[in-house]
Formats: C-alpha cells, structure tokens, sequence
C-alpha cells in the first residue's frame, strides 16, 4: 500500500480534477432552474459527497462522526477546525443547505468559480477587514433567515497540524445578534490531508460535533465570551483528537 501510495494520490486528484470540470459544467446549465435548496443538493452535496468517496476509495482516507446528536433542528452558526480541504469537502456535503465565507478569489476561478456563485457564498474580500465583518454580518443574517446553515472558519485559514489560530469574533457576533447557537466542530484532517503539498496519508479522520453554544447576554461582550469558549473547546478536542491519532 505505502509503494502505491504517491500513485494513488496522483490518480486521486486526476479523478477528483475530472469530476469537478464536468460537474461544474453540467451544474452551470441546470442548476440555474433549481431552487436554491435543490441546487445546493444537485450542485455541492452530489460532487462533495463524490470527492469523499474518490478520497476514501482511492486513498484510504476514512472518517468516523460523533456528536450528531447535537445537531440542532434549526440552522445556525458553524465555527470549524480548519486543517485541510478535507473538511471543506465533507461539511458542504453534510449539512445542507449551506453558505460558506470563503475568498472572493475562489469566485474568479473559470467553472469552478462560477459554479460557486450559483450556491450564495458570502465571498469576502480579506484585504479590507472591516468590510469582510460587515459583509459577513449581513449577509450571513440573510442566509440564516434563508434556512441555510453559515459555515465559518473562525481561523481564517488551513492551520498546520500542532498549532491553532486566533478566532475571528465575526462567527459568534452573527449569531448572537441572530439569536442562534454556533455549533463548534473539531477534528484531526490535517493530520492525513496535510495543508501543505501533494501528500496524503491513509487512515481514519475523526470529526466531533460538539453541542450548541449560546450566548450568555447580549453586546460585545457577550459575542467575545461565546467566542472564546468555542475556541477552548475546538482547541481542546483538536490536542486530543491529534494526540489519539495514527501519526
């Protein structure tokens, strides 16, 4: 399996490449006469759902889920890790519908970033900093009354394995002037998918849903409070999640 490997890793991403041009394709002339949840369905789910299975089957990247109990009915706020692309893939493919705050770059990309702008992200700009928090502010508020979970990276980038990142507080401000949870969310990706470079490593990701986090009062405070306490407990599961793991 370990000779095999960087061949499997190059097939991997032929096929995955493959797939997203002509899915992009075939998604830019039906999905525009969808509605937004059923495009979310047609144009994310399916191809996501299709990049797990391609990084389960042809490398060995398993996963195992725990906490889906603490799912809650209504969409929120998501605060996640933020490793790999793995996790990009698999959260986008399990909640829907979904919005992500990504790069306005990724917008730029030929397909594949049209396609995006099909499924409503809030793409921010992150030279302006203050623009991207307002941005993030309304249109998440929109999003949410959509139905539509918001997906955040509180880091705001892939964070190497062994070392975290500082919160953004634009997560936990959203929702608790929405008057809704964050659901944290932790897991060891990068340790098989790392940020950096080609390589892959076969083995079982861990991902671990924690339970949904209100704020305790309203104003500043309250939102850099929920902050930091979702960024303890990502911290912590992360440590404990890497420290368990077949490195």
């Amino acid at each position: 399996m370990s000779a095999l490997l960087p061949i499997r890793v190059v097939l991997f991403y032929l096929l995955l490449a493959f797939t997203a041009f002509a899915w992009c394709l075939i998604s830019l002339v039906f999905a525009p006469f969808l509605s937004f949840r059923k495009r979310y369905r047609f144009v994310v789910q399916t191809w996501c759902r299709s990049a797990i299975w391609l990084a389960k089957t042809v490398v060995g990247l398993r996963y195992e889920v725990s906490g889906q109990e603490n799912i809650p009915q209504k969409p929120c706020v998501i605060l996640s890790k933020h490793q790999s692309t793995w996790e990009t893939f698999f959260l986008s493919a399990y909640f829907e519908p979904l919005s992500q705050v990504l790069k306005r770059e990724l917008l730029y990309v030929p397909f594949f970033g049209w396609a995006i702008m099909l499924l409503k992200p809030i793409a921010i700009d992150r030279e302006n900093p203050k623009a991207a928090l307002r941005q993030v502010a309304k249109q998440g508020q929109e999003r949410l009354d959509q139905g539509a979970w918001v997906l955040i990276f509180p880091e705001g980038t892939r964070v190497p394995v062994g070392q975290t990142g500082k919160f953004s507080r634009s997560g936990a401000s959203l929702a608790v002037n929405a008057k809704l949870p964050v659901l944290p969310i932790a897991h060891n990706a990068g340790v098989y998918w790392p940020k950096s470079g080609w390589g892959k490593k076969p083995g079982t990701i861990k991902v671990v849903i924690g339970p949904p986090m209100h704020a305790e009062s309203e104003g500043p405070r309250a939102v850099a409070e929920l902050n930091q306490r979702a960024e303890d407990w990502v911290n912590a599961q992360v440590r404990q999640l890497e420290s368990t793991a077949d490195m």
